[in-house]
């Protein structure tokens, strides 16, 4: 709560009282702790606000690892995971960005993988995600990621599967460039 650190108005407010009458100017100024207690209300409401939706959403940054090697990074948002395998070659680590969220009415979760920085410069031996606990609806998969004016490249349709709960490169046909995954599932619910 906003606390009144003068009985002094602020500058605008004595401006906008010299031209009142006195009855006016005592009525006005008994105002001033209503509006600061209003305030810090509106201010209240607006961090609550803040702090439920930044519990349907979460952003965080991890490391693609070249190597051969098959790597899992996940994240959780409430009951469900959003999961990316991959195993890629060449270069070094490049820093990736994973975004997960619920729909407000809980019943969509999505998840998107991306390089900032627009493309990667790893080969892709294999790529999979999933979000579990859902039933996959939409996934798309790009060789470029738009950044700088430079716009979303996407795979075409046969270098990747998409199935009921999760999208994985297609053995033969993916071309080994990977620099964004997105991913919308439909929560799967417990009928009683």
């Amino acid at each position: 709560m906003l606390k009144k650190t003068s009985d002094h108005p602020t500058p605008s407010l004595h401006r906008a009282l010299s031209g009142a009458t006195v009855k006016s100017r005592m009525a006005l100024r008994s105002l001033i702790p209503s509006t600061n207690i209003l305030l810090g209300y509106v201010l209240l409401i607006i961090m609550s606000a803040s702090v439920a939706s930044s519990e349907k959403t979460k952003t965080v940054e991890f490391n693609v690892k070249p190597g051969g090697v098959v790597h899992t990074f996940s994240e959780k948002i409430k009951d469900y995971e959003c999961s990316f395998t991959y195993a890629s070659q060449g270069g070094t680590n490049e820093q990736w960005q994973m975004s997960v969220g619920i729909s407000d009415d809980e019943m969509l979760v999505s998840c998107s993988v991306w390089r900032p920085q627009g493309k990667s410069y790893l080969f892709f031996t294999q790529f999979k995600g999933e979000i579990t606990g859902s039933k996959m609806e939409y996934a798309s998969a790009y060789s470029q990621s738009a950044v700088g004016g430079q716009k979303d490249v996407p795979l075409k349709q046969e270098e990747y599967i998409v199935g009921d709960s999760s999208v994985t490169h297609r053995e033969g046909k993916f071309r080994a460039e990977l620099s964004k995954l997105t991913m919308i599932a439909r929560a799967k619910h417990d009928e009683l």
